[in-house]
């Protein structure tokens, strides 16, 4: 049986003021000048190896607002450092972290566990995802994938739906907005209605709102000015990489591709726009050399 929101209000109600009793241990103000913003997964295997190291080259690039690429499973650290000892490496960096990506937490595949859950995701342990993710002053958790078993049906979208409203309204009691992040498999057709709209359509849109990746959307056929112009008001952050003129249209540098960035960001008012990320899933060479390149077109051509 579903719980329903009366019940799951007053279950919530003892957690919600212990978390907002907790001190953020980093600031989530605007930072001075511009937000120049980057997904860590660009620079993964950087950040596997030497967290601290590729967060002060990221900062020497420009990088000043960040989006964490994970928050892991049966650790349930930041790259290895619990809320206080990440949020010092920020500081020394003088860079935010905005927001970071989590799992829904179905198929455990792959994943590190605690007694056989996928914790630090959407359907298990995300009181102890929320609490961190408040301590380190996040503003923004959000869905960042869904495996191929998570997919599904219509009906499980549905489902999914229902569970993002749920956590939505457990990071909206700790100061942080729940979003969902797209790919190109919710643009896939079931009975002529997307996986998308279905999201969209079945979640409060104050309590989840969408990180709109401009890549896949396209890449998908869509067009996200219609999205906005659809959707207004939902799409506080977006993802910037653009798609290569080869024939895998892999992912390329912004400004470098198809993706056309001066069209899109004239609706960023209209998407609700807060936030932007550099990300690259694949680099041809150093993603060092893709991000400086990247930056570099988006500080003379969009910002």
């Amino acid at each position: 049986m579903r719980t329903s929101r009366r019940d799951f209000l007053k279950k919530t109600s003892i957690y919600s003021a212990g978390i907002l009793a907790a001190p953020a241990l980093a600031s989530s103000r605007p930072l001075a000048g511009a937000n120049y913003g980057l997904q860590l997964y660009t620079v993964r295997d950087a950040m596997a190896k030497d967290p601290a190291g590729t967060l002060a080259k990221v900062a020497a690039i420009g990088y000043n607002s960040l989006e964490g690429a994970t928050y892991n499973s049966g650790d349930e650290k930041f790259y290895g450092m619990d809320a206080r000892t990440f949020a010092g490496v920020l500081k020394k960096n003088g860079q935010v972290m905005r927001s970071c990506h989590y799992r829904y937490g179905e198929d455990s595949k792959g994943a590190l566990l605690t007694n056989g859950v996928f914790n630090g995701t959407i359907l298990h342990d995300w009181d102890r995802a929320v609490e961190d993710a408040h301590k380190l002053g996040l503003q923004y958790m959000i869905c960042a994938w869904l495996s191929e078993s998570e997919r599904g049906t219509l009906d499980h979208y549905k489902k999914m739906a229902h569970d993002f409203n749920i956590a939505g309204e457990k990071c909206k009691k700790a100061g942080i907005q729940f979003c969902h992040h797209n790919h190109n498999f919710e643009f896939a057709a079931q009975g002529g209605v997307y996986p998308y709209d279905i999201l969209l359509k079945n979640t409060d849109p104050n309590l989840v709102k969408m990180e709109l990746d401009l890549y896949w959307a396209t890449f998908a056929g869509q067009d996200p000015v219609k999205i906005f112009e659809a959707h207004p008001g939902r799409f506080p952050l977006w993802h910037l990489k653009d798609i290569r003129k080869t024939p895998d249209h892999d992912t390329a540098e912004v400004g470098s591709g198809t993706v056309d960035f001066k069209r899109i960001f004239k609706y960023k008012a209209t998407a609700g726009m807060k936030y932007w990320f550099v990300e690259q899933d694949h680099t041809l060479g150093s993603p060092f050399d893709s991000i400086t390149k990247s930056l570099a077109y988006i500080k003379q051509n969009l910002v």
